[in-house]
C-alpha cells in the first residue's frame, strides 16, 4: 500500500470518528433547546431507560457512579448478537484482547497489556465470584441482566486481578411472583465458511411465596471459516516442505504431509451449558441465592490464518483442539442485622482444559539450525531396524514433527463478606474481608508421536555420520544411543507442576456528602498474596541430572526415566529451597478517592484518583549454554495509578452523554524475556514504566422512532523511559537487567547479538488500537399489531503494534485499521419475535493480533494473524410465555 493510500485511510477513520463523536452533540443541542422551551430539561419525561449497575457493590443508576462504567443490557446484547467474549469485546471500546481462540483469550483495558506474569490484569466475574485468570472461560451470554465493564484500576473493591479494569456478568435472578419461560432458536452461517446454530431456553418457576427457581440451558454449534489446506510442497515462508534433518541426503529427509487432516472450515465450536439459580427468602429482608453454572466447549482448529498460505487458510500438520469444561457453584446470602446490611458470597470454581496443538513449525525452525540439533530430530523407528548388538542396523527415521498436548486443572475457592452501615448515618461505609485460594495443576507435553517406542537416537552434535545411508552400527564409534529421550509418555520436554495462590484482603469504601450536591468517596484495600510452585520442567538431561533433579521415591538425585504415571515423582531442585518449592509473597495496599458534584439531578462531574496492583512472582533459575545454571531474581509487582475526570449527563430526557479523560502511570511492567544464551523457557522481568493518555465516551440519542448510540475510546499508551534488556552476569552468575542501556549498543558477549535497549523511551505499548469505537442507528416502528425494527452499526479501530520489543515487533509487523458494518432487522407480535442479522456485511479481513509458535526471533516466518469474525449472517426466532 502506498503512503498516500495509508494516509487517506487514516484520514477517513479520523473523519468517521470525529463525525461519530460530534454529530450527536450537535443534534443534542437542538433537542436540548426544544426541551428547554417546554419548561426545562430536568422536567422532561425520560425517553431513555435508566441503567442500574452494582459496580460499587450497591445498586444505583449508572449516571450516579463516579467511575467510568459501560453497561450492556440484555436487550443490547441481543441486538448485537453477543454470544461470548470475542463478541462482547467488540462493543467495549476501551477493551482489547489477544488469544488463540475460544477459552484461550485474555482481555486488556486502556492499553495496559502485560506480556508476562502469573496473574491477569483484568478482573473477570460471574456475579460476585471471580473467575479471573490468563485465558478465561468463554461465558455464554444468555439470560443475563447485563454485563458491566469497569475501566481503570478497581483494586479497592475487586483486588489483585483488577489492575486495569473489571468485566462482570450479572445473571437474571428468580422471580417469586411469576411463572415464565421462553426459547430462542437460531440458524447462522459464515459467508466464507459453514453452517451453525443454537437453541437456548430459560424458565422461572415460583415454588412458594418465599422460594423460586430459574434455569437456563443452551446448545450451540459454530461453523468454521478457516481452511486447513493440503500442503502444496512449500511451507508458508517459501521453503521446501522437506525436513532435511541436518544435511541434503534424501535418505535422511522427511516430507511434511497434512493430507490426512486437511479440511475446509475446520475451526468449529461445539458447546452446551446450563445455569440454575435458586431464591429463598427465609425472613423479611433476607435472601439466600444458590447458583450453579456449567459449560462444556470444544473448539477445533486455529482461529488465526497465515496470509502466506492464503485468505483464511493454514497448513496444519497435526490436530489442534481445545476441550474446555468448567462449573461454578456459588452461594450468596444478603440480609440485615438491625440496620446493618450484610452480604456473604461464597464460590467454588473448577475448570479442566485438555489442549492439543500442532507444533510442526517449531520442528521446522530447529531443523533449519543444522548440525548440533540432531538429537532433537533423528529418532530411529524400530520398524526399520534389524539385528542386535553390533549387527543392529536401522534404516528408517521416525516422523520428528512435534505437537503439544496438555491437561490443566484449575480449582478456585472464594469467600467474601461485606457489611454496610445504616442508612440513618451521615455517611455510609462498606467494609469487608476477602479470601481466595487457587490451585493450578499443569501437565503439559511438547511431544513427538511414537517417541517412547523408538530404538535409539543420534548423539547430540553428531550429525548424520553416514551420508551413504542409514545403516548405522551401534558399535562403530557409538554413533547411536539406544533407548529414547522421552521424559514421560511421548514428551520430549514436559512440565508437571502444581501452582498454588492465596489472596487475602481487608477493604473499606465510604461516601460522605460534603454538601447536598458534593460527595466524597474514599476507599482502601490491604492485601497479602502468596504463590508457590513445585514440580518438574525439562528434557531427559534435566531429569537425569544429579545436581538439579530429585527422584522423590528414593530421595536421591537424578530421576529414573521414563517418569512414572504418578505425578510429581521427579522435582527440579533449582528452586533455591530445601523442599524444592519456589515461593513468592507480597503485601501492601491500594486506595482511591473521588469527588463528584451533582450540578443538577441529571448532570454530574467527577474526579477520580485510584490505584491498582498485580502481584509479582517467582523465576526459576535458567541453564546458560556452556556456563551452567544462573539464578534469576523474582519479578516485582506492577502498580497502576489512574487520574480521571469525567462527566455523566442526561439532556432533555432523550440524550445521554458520558465521557472521561484520564492519565495513567504504569510502573514495573511485567514482561516475558528470552535471555541470550539461555536454554529452555524464558523469564519474566520488569520493563520499567509507561504512561497512558486517554479519553472514552458513550452516548445515546432518542429522536422519535430513531435511536443513535455511540461509544469510543482513544488511548495513547507508550513507554516512559528505556526498557533495558536482560543478560547473564558472569560475576554474580545471575540473569539481571542492565542497570543502564544505550541505543544501538549490544549486550557484551551475547549470541546472537542482543540490543541493550529492548524498547526505547516513547515506544508504543502493543495490542491496543489508538482509537476504537462503535456507532449504531436503530429505527423502531409499528405496523398494526406488529412492532418492527431495522438497525445498522459500524465498528472501527485503528492499527496496533504487536510486541513491546521493537526488534520482535518489526519481525511480526503491525496490524492495520479497519471498519466493518453490521445490519439487523426484526418483527414482533404478541409473544414471538423473528430477527435476521448480518455481521461484517462486506467481509472485511480486519486483523486483531498476530502470534507465533515459538520465540518471535525464530518463528516469525510462520506467524498467524487472528482476524475479526468474517461475514456472519443468520435468523433468530423466539417466544416468551
Amino acid at each position: 500500500m502506498t503512503a498516500r493510500k495509508t494516509s487517506r485511510r487514516t484520514h477517513i477513520l479520523g473523519l468517521l470518528a470525529a463525525t461519530t463523536f460530534l454529530t450527536p452533540l450537535g443534534v443534542a443541542g437542538t433537542a436540548f433547546a426544544q426541551t428547554s422551551d417546554a419548561g426545562g430539561e430536568d422536567a422532561a419525561e425520560p425517553l431513555l431507560g435508566e441503567v442500574i449497575v452494582t459496580a460499587t457493590r450497591r445498586a444505583e443508576s449508572i449516571q450516579k457512579v463516579p467511575i467510568s462504567v459501560q453497561a450492556l443490557s440484555t436487550e443490547k446484547l441481543a441486538e448485537r448478537q453477543v454470544k461470548g467474549l470475542s463478541d462482547l469485546v467488540t462493543l467495549l471500546p476501551s477493551v482489547s484482547f489477544a488469544g488463540l481462540g475460544p477459552g484461550r483469550q485474555t482481555t486488556y483495558f486502556r492499553g495496559i497489556v502485560p506480556a508476562g506474569g502469573t496473574y491477569a490484569s483484568v478482573g473477570y466475574y460471574l456475579d460476585d465470584i471471580p473467575i479471573t485468570g490468563v485465558g478465561v472461560p468463554d461465558i455464554h451470554v444468555y439470560d443475563l441482566e447485563r454485563v458491566e465493564a469497569l475501566s481503570g484500576p478497581q483494586g479497592t473493591l475487586y483486588g489483585a486481578g483488577s489492575l486495569a479494569g473489571t468485566i462482570r456478568f450479572i445473571s437474571n435472578k428468580p422471580k417469586l411472583d411469576l411463572f415464565e419461560w421462553g426459547y430462542d432458536l437460531e440458524g447462522n452461517k459464515y459467508g466464507p465458511g459453514s453452517i451453525g446454530g443454537q437453541l437456548e431456553s430459560f424458565v422461572n418457576v415460583p415454588v412458594s411465596e418465599t422460594m423460586a427457581v430459574r434455569g437456563m440451558a443452551y446448545v450451540r454449534r459454530d461453523g468454521g471459516y478457516v481452511d486447513n489446506t493440503p500442503n502444496n510442497g512449500k511451507l508458508n515462508d517459501g521453503r521446501s516442505s522437506v525436513l532435511t534433518l541436518g544435511d541434503n541426503n534424501p535418505a535422511t529427509s522427511f516430507t511434511l504431509d497434512n493430507s490426512a487432516i486437511a479440511e475446509d472450515d475446520y475451526n468449529t465450536v461445539r458447546e452446551f451449558g446450563l445455569r440454575v439459580v435458586g431464591l429463598w427468602e427465609p425472613a423479611p429482608g433476607w435472601q439466600v441465592t444458590p447458583q450453579v453454572t456449567a459449560q462444556y466447549q470444544t473448539a477445533k482448529g486455529y482461529f488465526g490464518f497465515d496470509p502466506r498460505v492464503g485468505d483464511l487458510e493454514v497448513h496444519d500438520y497435526d490436530e489442534t483442539k481445545n476441550d474446555d469444561r468448567w462449573y461454578q457453584a456459588q452461594l450468596s446470602v444478603h440480609g440485615h442485622i438491625g440496620d446493618w446490611d450484610v452480604v456473604s458470597a461464597t464460590g467454588y470454581h473448577q475448570r479442566r482444559t485438555k489442549l492439543l496443538n500442532d507444533y510442526t513449525y517449531y520442528t521446522v525452525t530447529y531443523d533449519g539450525f543444522g548440525p548440533g540439533y540432531e538429537n532433537y530430530l533423528q529418532f530411529f523407528d524400530k520398524s526399520g531396524c534389524s539385528g542386535t548388538g553390533a549387527t543392529l542396523r536401522c534404516t528408517k527415521f521416525l516422523n520428528p514433527t512435534q505437537y503439544f498436548h496438555g491437561l490443566t486443572y484449575r480449582d478456585k475457592f472464594t469467600q467474601e463478606f461485606r457489611v454496610t452501615t445504616p442508612d440513618t448515618w451521615p455517611f455510609d461505609i462498606t467494609a469487608g474481608a476477602f479470601y481466595h485460594w487457587q490451585k493450578q495443576e499443569n501437565n503439559t507435553y511438547y511431544a513427538i508421536r511414537g517417541l517412547d517406542q523408538i530404538v535409539g537416537y543420534t548423539r547430540a552434535g553428531g550429525g548424520d555420520s553416514n551420508p551413504a545411508g542409514l545403516g548405522i552400527p551401534v558399535a562403530n564409534g557409538g554413533t547411536m544411543i539406544l533407548g529414547t529421550p522421552a521424559v514421560k509418555e511421548d514428551g520430549f520436554y514436559i512440565v508437571e507442576s502444581d501452582q498454588i495462590y492465596h489472596d487475602k484482603a481487608l477493604f473499606a469504601e465510604g461516601h460522605y456528602n460534603i454538601t447536598p450536591t458534593l460527595k466524597l468517596t474514599a476507599g482502601i484495600r490491604y492485601f497479602k498474596t502468596d504463590y508457590t510452585i513445585k514440580g518438574f520442567a525439562g528434557v531427559m538431561a534435566s531429569a537425569l541430572n544429579t545436581t538439579t533433579s530429585l527422584n522423590v521415591p528414593t530421595n536421591t538425585k537424578g530421576c529414573v526415566l521414563p517418569l512414572p504415571k504418578q505425578r510429581l515423582q521427579c522435582l527440579n531442585t533449582n528452586f533455591a529451597a530445601a523442599d524444592q518449592v519456589g515461593r513468592y509473597d507480597e503485601s501492601g495496599e491500594t486506595h482511591k478517592i473521588a469527588l463528584d458534584w451533582q450540578i443538577t439531578p441529571t448532570k454530574m462531574v467527577y474526579a477520580n484518583y485510584s490505584t491498582g496492583f498485580r502481584p509479582g512472582g517467582f523465576n526459576r533459575p535458567l541453564r546458560i549454554r556452556n556456563v551452567g545454571v544462573a539464578t534469576v531474581d523474582p519479578f516485582k509487582s506492577e502498580e497502576l495509578t489512574n487520574y480521571e475526570i469525567g462527566i455523566k449527563t442526561l439532556w432533555g430526557g432523550n440524550f445521554r452523554f458520558n465521557a472521561a479523560v484520564y492519565f495513567e502511570e504504569w510502573d514495573n511492567i511485567q514482561y516475558s524475556v528470552v535471555v541470550s544464551g539461555a536454554q529452555g523457557a524464558g523469564i519474566t522481568g520488569n520493563a520499567g514504566k509507561a504512561r497512558v493518555y486517554g479519553i472514552e465516551y458513550d452516548a445515546d440519542l432518542k429522536l422519535g422512532e430513531f435511536t443513535i448510540s455511540s461509544s469510543g475510546a482513544y488511548n495513547d499508551a507508550a513507554l516512559d523511559g528505556n526498557f533495558c534488556n536482560f543478560a547473564f552476569d558472569a560475576t554474580s552468575r545471575a540473569i539481571t537487567q542492565l542497570a543502564s542501556c544505550t541505543l544501538g549498543a549490544t549486550v557484551p558477549g551475547s549470541s546472537p547479538p542482543t540490543p541493550q535497549v529492548a524498547a526505547a523511551d516513547g515506544t508504543r505499548l502493543p495490542r491496543q488500537p489508538k482509537f476504537k469505537g462503535t456507532t449504531s442507528v436503530r429505527y423502531d416502528t409499528e405496523w398494526g399489531d406488529y412492532t418492527a425494527f431495522v438497525q445498522g452499526a459500524a465498528l472501527y479501530q485503528t492499527g496496533a503494534t504487536q510486541d513491546l520489543n521493537v526488534f520482535n515487533n518489526d519481525l511480526l509487523g503491525n496490524t492495520s485499521g479497519f471498519v466493518t458494518f453490521d445490519f439487523s432487522g426484526g418483527v414482533k407480535k404478541d409473544n414471538w419475535t423473528f430477527n435476521v442479522f448480518m455481521q461484517n456485511a462486506f467481509d472485511r479481513r480486519g486483523q486483531l493480533t498476530r502470534n507465533t509458535f515459538c520465540s518471535i526471533a525464530f518463528c516469525s516466518g510462520s506467524s498467524r494473524a487472528f482476524p475479526i469474525k468474517p461475514q456472519f449472517f443468520g435468523a433468530r426466532f423466539g417466544q416468551r410465555f
